[in-house]
């Protein structure tokens, strides 16, 4: 089933995010249109690969014609002709920005798959966390709605003094102007009564309203502490696992919204003051509340407007290299980066620009020993006001670059204990503006990140990335791996299988994760075990020149670039130890085999089956590993198809027959082999064969088998498509 098709039988709340991803910049009728087709194409190296993008945007444009021309529907056809030009407009000069938004779709599309998928909680526990969601929100709508219900009434408060205050100055300056000879008549006695009669009732709707007006401060000061900031506290811890590869789905839309709103009732209780400000300076009195009680309202009103704008400056997307979407947060010198901050408050109408400006290292600790690094492009860009997210204002810095200062690297006879690839440090953005009178500086920071300069760091950079998001919240604490904490191996195997599910589509299963986590702990260890840093990925596997994450991570490239097919397909077991295959495989009919992957070679992959002898000896036989030199040549499913093995005398024979546990060879990976063309050619077609000679062990007293003869030669070489000097010795595991 193709990943457009899962998707299609998701619910209507994940479908919700599915239709965000797509847009103008890709069509959800392309993605429809050419679902299988697309999701063969290996997108994320084109992203980086100016050629490759090239030809996959022209192959796309004809694979489009093609679908166009067998369209019955004229309408179709239409929107698809319209889709054709849309796409030769916006990517013709720039094919690698079409592949980066085909890479990025795809990958979310899988977040969105694996949050779907989930296994770590049954159906009862889901529903009861969502339960739980679901009425958190409803209790913060609620709150929000009653507040905003409170601060209308308080509206309508000032509006009624506002009135009376009116009724009152007219009936006071008309007394005023009266006569003196009336004054001790009875009715500018009644008069005067009346007056009085409205101050003190003017006296007492200043005192309610001014009640109600610190019930609602209170109210907003309480909602803000107890469970806005908590939400937006989560938010950034889930915006952290994300990071690292997490199914979980999450938006900023419902934040901003509470953020709006509550900002909204404070604007609006900060006018209301100030209004009171204004009747004061009319109609006041002996012992006049507002006078006394609105100084330290207002004090109280602006310190909560100025903490909720400073707070809800956030960054949206953390930085990102768009050449590796999946590993964020690592950044190599002289290559470009983006990120995104956005502020969650709607604000009132702001006379000019709000401009941003981005720092690197900003606050570095005056002892941190480390390299230091300069923003080489513009660091300065104005915020715009976005439709999609309600008119907040974001900003998106897409063409950022570092560049190393001079002579900044550790000088010699400094003692620097972390590796280039453990040294963290952090993005920084301020900025400056003022509203309804409250100068703001804003500021807000990335989470740290690491800086290298070559592309073999990257594997090495992102284990930081995991395992400091994995085990801490304090986004400031950039010498976290100096002294790094121990993760336990629950914790630890979630985010090893997000780091498949993210990259690949799939995770790991149970059996899967206790392999990995008997290779890294042993063979009694359990899920509370503790991992230390060095062991994870500084230390080297024992008999090995390679840590254990390297090990790992060389497999996840492995299965991107060349095993995704089948391993979505779930037919490689791929973690399974030498003792487990044979135990597994021993029943089995001769000619079933399992694939795994290589113990002693980093990305390397194998396959073992069983052959039973007359004599019921039970064989096991490992080919050598095949790893990326290899599979550039020949695609792996094809080497399923085609392996041979050679013995002296015997005719070459696919000892392949049945996937594990019993699952025909070809009924597994048929729908993978490639297939020549129904075409008339001039030559006669040629296949590269993968093979293996069986020599059978001989005891060392004894003379080695003797050479073929020629006529068992002769009949090899009309055999096999190839010259018999080119054949390579086995290698068994």
């Amino acid at each position: 089933m193709t990943q457009w098709n899962q998707i299609q039988q998701l619910d209507t709340r994940l479908l919700e995010h599915v239709d965000y991803l797509y847009d103008d910049h890709f069509p959800m009728d392309l993605r429809q249109g050419l679902a299988c087709w697309i999701e063969a194409q290996d997108w994320d190296t084109a992203a980086n690969n100016d050629s490759m993008a090239a030809l996959l945007f022209s192959n796309l444009l004809s694979q489009l014609e093609r679908v166009r021309s067998q369209e019955q529907n004229f309408l179709q056809r239409h929107n698809m002709k319209i889709i054709q030009q849309q796409l030769q407009m916006k990517y013709l000069s720039n094919p690698v920005t079409m592949a980066r938004v085909v890479s990025t779709c795809l990958r979310e599309e899988r977040r969105i798959l694996s949050s779907a998928c989930m296994q770590e909680q049954g159906p009862l526990e889901k529903s009861m966390q969502n339960s739980v969601a679901c009425e958190k929100q409803k209790n913060m709508d609620s709150r929000i709605g009653i507040i905003a219900g409170n601060v209308q009434l308080i509206d309508q408060g000032v509006k009624y003094i506002e009135d009376m205050q009116d009724d009152f100055d007219f009936r006071y300056k008309t007394l005023q102007s009266r006569d003196s000879t009336e004054k001790n008549s009875d009715m500018m006695k009644q008069e005067v009564t009346r007056l009085q009669e409205i101050l003190n009732i003017l006296d007492f709707k200043r005192k309610d309203t001014l009640s109600k007006m610190v019930v609602v401060i209170k109210d907003i000061d309480d909602l803000m502490t107890s469970q806005l900031y908590p939400e937006l506290k989560d938010w950034k811890r889930k915006q952290q696992m994300i990071a690292i590869g997490s199914p979980l789905l999450t938006s900023l839309d419902q934040l901003q919204s509470w953020f709006t709103l509550t900002a909204q009732s404070l604007f609006q209780t900060n006018r209301q003051l100030e209004k009171l400000k204004e009747l004061v300076l009319k109609v006041t009195y002996d012992k006049d509340p507002i006078p006394l009680q609105t100084p330290q309202m207002e004090e109280r009103v602006k310190y909560l407007i100025h903490h909720l704008i400073k707070s809800s400056f956030v960054v949206e997307k953390q930085p990102c290299m768009p050449t590796c979407p999946q590993k964020p947060l690592v950044i190599k010198t002289g290559v470009q980066f983006t990120t995104k901050v956005r502020l969650l408050v709607k604000l009132p109408a702001v006379d000019y620009q709000l401009k941003v400006k981005t720092t690197f290292d900003k606050d570095l600790p005056p002892n941190r020993v480390s390299r230091q690094f300069f923003i080489l492009t513009n660091n300065t860009k104005a915020m715009d006001i976005e439709d999609y997210s309600n008119g907040c204002l974001s900003v998106e810095f897409r063409h950022l670059q570092l560049k190393e200062k001079k002579n900044s690297s550790v000088p010699k006879g400094t003692e620097n204990l972390l590796s280039v690839t453990e040294e963290l440090h952090t993005l920084c953005f301020e900025a400056y503006f003022t509203v309804q009178g409250l100068n703001i500086d804003l500021e807000t920071c990335s989470l740290p990140l690491v800086v290298i300069s070559n592309g073999s760091q990257l594997p090495g950079a992102w284990a930081s990335i995991m395992w400091y998001n994995l085990l801490t919240d304090e986004p400031k604490n950039l010498a976290f791996l100096g002294n790094p904490p121990r993760a336990t191996w629950s914790l630890l195997s979630e985010v090893l299988s997000w780091q498949f599910s993210t990259n690949t589509g799939r995770g790991l299963n149970k059996d899967q994760l206790t392999m990995l986590k008997e290779k890294l702990l042993g063979l009694h260890a359990s899920n509370n075990d503790q991992v230390y840093w060095s062991k994870f990925c500084k230390e080297s596997i024992a008999g090995k020149s390679f840590s254990f994450w390297i090990w790992l991570d060389s497999i996840l490239e492995l299965i991107k670039k060349y095993l995704l097919p089948v391993w979505n397909e779930n037919y490689i077991m791929g973690f399974v130890s030498k003792e487990m295959e044979r135990f597994l495989l021993k029943e089995k009919e001769s000619g079933t085999f399992l694939l795994r992957f290589s113990e002693s070679h980093l990305g390397g992959i194998t396959f073992t089956w069983v052959q039973h002898s007359d004599n019921g000896e039970v064989n096991f036989n490992s080919v050598e590993p095949y790893t990326k030199s290899r599979l550039n040549a020949l695609p792996f499913p094809d080497i399923i198809r085609d392996y041979k093995v050679i013995s002296a005398g015997v005719v070459p024979k696919n000892p392949l027959k049945f996937l594990y546990p019993d699952i025909p060879k070809d009924q597994a990976f048929g729908q993978h082999y490639n297939r020549l063309p129904n075409e008339v050619h001039p030559y006669i077609p040629s296949t590269l064969i993968p093979i293996s000679e069986m020599r059978a062990p001989s005891p060392t007293c004894e003379s080695p088998d003797p050479p073929m003869t020629p006529g068992e030669f002769d009949m090899l070489n009309k055999t096999l498509p190839f010259d018999m000097d080119d054949i390579t010795s086995p290698y068994s595991a």
